[in-house]
């Protein structure tokens, strides 16, 4: 047997996206991390050795603008270029060249942790060290580091190290949850095993072997909707465990499932009821997708109340958007829905203290094992949020490194700093300003070459849309509306009912409250634009939902498909929507009564008044870097009419080292890895193409290149300032040309010193 011991500066376990985006976070600010994962390939359930498709805080849709940034967000468009297909297999490379890019990251596959070490009193134990066993090549390492980071999932290493912890559901009385139980219960989530079929082209017919279960003689094809064409995460309800132990019985649970799978696979090719002749079974997992185990407690435990009152905190480093999802205790042999669902009104908070353990002083925490209660942690358990959770545990670590703090301290001390690190890289955050002391764009005058200045949505061939739903308008006002001017028709003279709501939180895209109404007249007719009154000013900037209340003899004219939508412009539709039939939603949440997804990607002829500021070139340095109260972005006018630049002067010269540039790139599209929604653009289009930066010494009117990219496809670009150009007065940025969208957009332009 071979041993080795390997020192880092953080340990890492697991190789999920939680594991994979903390450890990309800590190496790229200078930290030596070593990342252990028991499986041949990264990342986890979104691997192909499980296939579950990355879902997050855009809830399939339901949330707007919801879409994660930082890491997990370079995932999602690195894998929206390679692989539109959303084959897995190509997926497991997208996050291993990530990991694999970061020169101070070890990687160490097939490494399970059998031991680990931890010294002090229970409530002050501090981790030495782990032990992992590769398999195949039969060498022991221990690893020791002064912080860890426990991803696993199933919490293994922080129960090795007695950090505390919760298996279960809570009672309801412990934090006031109407969804618990009245008394505590040690039941879970269940796993989930997947299967893929695929067309042969040829008759092929399926003798079941004998482990295949009669799924005649369970609930299942009562309870649940079988189709002979779906696969995959289709079948994300072929679940079983729940009132087991997820992991002590997990072998158990894995022989069920697949009996399970083999018997409605037999039962959609030989019972008559399904066309199927020539399809044919082409994988099943082998390893079932956990769900739920232990959640370790920190010094604060996400609840229900949390999630769905949208608490802000003041250390909220990460945001989910996922509903509170969960799901009966017998799984798939339930009778009643495979799930139950309920929305917050827009994406929820995490906070940092629910990323280290209360007890254990060197052990932070990313992933389905954060510090929540069985309630809250049904929203925050999809893994983009895990990712979300993961960069921002990472990049505190690191923060712990540099400074010989602990998580605790670090909250105590340099919560505000951790949350301008993890900004300044365009990590997951909501409602975090630009207060960095080292970006000197917040103290330059800043100007554009022009601006878009007036709010609205136009189309040269726009179609006529009968309003039979009540619509929703989505339009930023900064700083006040006053009226909207509307593209509508109508066979015969009709009145029209126009109000105007605020939307209750600056995160939130929904009418909330009632602040206007109106009635216009709409002559029958040829189109014709109708202003209506729509006053609302409010303090600071916000979204305003215009609501056209259904009148069917009314038309509304949209935009076509395929167009880039104006920045900050959304339609709602007043209509329950639900595509997933075996999913119970809760119709309670104003969110899921007014959806995008029946005209994602459209919008309603508009025009508002007056111009706004909305999109004003200091919008670029506000530091929100996504949609809060508006869009937080600059956009020029089209580029049609020439190059667009942006321009940042200050009264003395200034020395940088870097400057750092966020383009859009629409936080409204879903971007899941295995394409339950399939956007057909490879590269956004709302992204900027090609650009160039500029410096301008004191005193010259010649312009020095700091960098000219052409074909850039991110959002975040990282451009160092070379020696030679030495202190400047002035930089600009200059577009040439996007990936399709008719102006620039820019959310953030960073000059860091």
């Amino acid at each position: 047997m071979r041993t080795q011991t390997v020192d880092a500066d953080i340990v890492v376990v697991g190789g999920g996206l939680a594991g994979v985006s903390a450890a990309v976070a800590a190496a790229r600010l200078g930290r030596r991390v070593a990342l252990i994962n028991n499986r041949p390939v990264l990342g986890g359930n979104s691997s192909s050795e499980v296939r579950v498709w990355v879902c997050g805080a855009t809830a399939h849709g339901n949330q707007r603008w919801a879409r994660e940034t930082g890491i997990i967000g370079e995932l999602y468009r690195e894998n929206q270029y390679r692989n539109p297909d959303g084959n897995p297999i190509y997926w497991d490379d997208v996050v291993l060249d990530t990991v694999r890019r970061e020169p101070n990251i070890a990687l160490f596959l097939n490494t399970e942790v059998v031991d680990a070490s931890a010294e002090g009193p229970d409530d002050a134990r501090r981790v030495r060290s782990v032990t992992g066993w590769t398999l195949g090549s039969e060498i022991r390492t221990t690893f020791r580091a002064p912080f860890f980071l426990d991803c696993t999932g199933d919490g293994l290493v922080g129960a090795l190290v007695g950090a505390r912890h919760r298996l279960g559901k809570e009672g309801r009385d412990e934090f006031g949850e109407d969804w618990a139980p009245e008394e505590p219960e040690r039941e879970f989530l269940g796993s989930t095993l997947l299967f893929y079929t695929k067309d042969a082209g040829h008759p092929v017919k399926y003798v079941a072997p004998e482990s295949a279960k009669d799924i005649t003689t369970t609930p299942i094809p009562s309870s649940r909707i079988i189709r002979s064409g779906d696969s995959g995460a289709h079948y994300w309800w072929i679940e079983w465990g729940g009132r087991l132990d997820i992991v002590h019985d997990n072998e158990r649970i894995r022989d069920e499932l697949r009996s399970v799978i083999l018997g409605i696979w037999d039962h959609i090719k030989n019972s008559g009821e399904f066309d199927a002749d020539t399809l044919t079974l082409e994988w099943i997992g082998n390893l079932p997708g956990k769900r739920e185990y232990r959640r370790f407690i920190g010094d604060h435990t996400l609840t229900q109340n949390d999630v769905l009152a949208q608490t802000s905190f003041d250390d909220g480093v990460a945001f989910g958007g996922w509903s509170i999802d969960l799901h009966p205790a017998d799984g798939m042999y339930a009778t009643g829905a495979g799930a139950l669902q309920r929305f917050s009104e827009g994406v929820f908070e995490i906070p940092f203290r629910s990323l280290y353990s209360v007890n254990v002083e060197n052990l932070l925490m990313a992933g389905r094992n954060v510090s929540a209660t069985h309630i809250a942690f049904g929203a925050a358990r999809v893994m983009a949020t895990c990712a979300a959770m993961g960069e921002a545990a990472g990049a505190a670590a690191a923060m712990c490194v540099e400074h010989e703090v602990t998580p605790r301290e670090l909250h105590a001390t340099r919560r505000s700093e951790l949350r301008q690190l993890l900004l300044r890289a365009d990590a997951s955050l909501i409602g975090v300003e630009n207060e960095d002391p080292d970006d000197l764009a917040r103290t330059a005058t800043v100007t554009a070459s022009s601006t878009r200045s007036v709010v609205g949505a136009e189309a040269p061939d726009p179609e006529a849309h009968a309003l039979v739903d009540d619509l929703g308008l989505v339009v930023p006002v900064h700083p006040r509306l006053d009226a909207v001017h509307l593209l509508l028709s109508a066979d015969e003279d009709t009145e029209l009912t126009v109000e105007v709501h605020s939307t209750g939180r600056r995160q939130n895209v929904i009418p909330a409250r009632l602040e206007h109404r109106t009635t216009v007249r709409v002559p029958g007719g040829a189109p014709a634009w109708i202003r209506a009154d729509a006053a609302f000013a409010p303090e600071a900037p916000e979204n305003a939902v215009v609501v056209l209340r259904a009148n069917p003899a009314v038309r509304v004219h949209l935009t076509e498909k395929g167009v880039p939508l104006a920045p900050g412009v959304l339609t709602l539709v007043h209509r329950a929507d639900n595509d997933d039939q075996n999913v119970q939603i809760s119709q309670d949440e104003l969110l899921v009564q007014w959806p995008t997804k029946p005209l994602r990607g459209r919008a309603v002829v508009f025009r508002a008044e007056p111009e706004s500021d909305a999109l004003a070139p200091q919008r670029a340095v506000s530091g929100f870097n996504r949609p809060f109260g508006g869009p937080n972005m600059w956009a020029s006018a089209p580029l049609a009419d020439g190059p667009a630049w942006l321009r940042l002067d200050w009264p003395q010269p200034v020395a940088a080292r870097e400057m750092r540039l966020v383009f859009d790139d629409d936080l409204d599209l879903e971007l899941n890895t295995l394409h339950h929604h399939r956007s057909p653009d490879e590269i956004l289009p709302q992204l900027v193409r090609d650009y160039r930066l500029e410096v301008q010494r004191a005193g010259s009117d010649d312009w020095t290149v700091v960098a000219d990219e052409t074909a850039n496809r991110h959002r975040l670009r990282v451009h160092p300032v070379p020696a030679e150009a030495g202190p400047f007065s002035a930089a600009r940025l200059v577009i040439t040309a996007t990936n399709g969208a008719p102006e620039a957009r820019v959310v953030a332009f960073r000059v860091q010193s």
